[in-house]
C-alpha cells in the first residue's frame, strides 16, 4: 500500500512540475530532476524520505 502512495505522489509531483515548467518557468524542471534523483537513490539505498513521512502519517504497508 505504501509503495502505491509513493509512486502516486512521485508521479503527481513530476506531472505538476512539468506543467509548471511549461506555463510558469523552466526552473521547475529542477524539481522534476530532484524527484527523479530521489527515486534513483532510494533504489540503491532503500531509504526514502516520503516513506518516513507516510509512516508518521500512519499509512500501513
Amino acid at each position: 500500500m505504501k509503495n502505491r502512495f509513493i509512486r502516486a505522489i512521485a508521479g503527481t509531483f513530476i506531472l505538476i512540475s512539468l506543467v509548471l515548467s511549461v506555463y510558469v518557468s523552466q526552473d521547475w524542471l529542477w524539481f522534476t530532476a530532484f524527484v527523479g534523483a530521489n527515486l534513483l537513490q532510494s533504489s540503491f539505498t532503500r531509504w526514502c524520505l516520503m516513506e518516513k513521512i507516510l509512516d508518521k502519517l500512519g499509512v500501513k504497508d
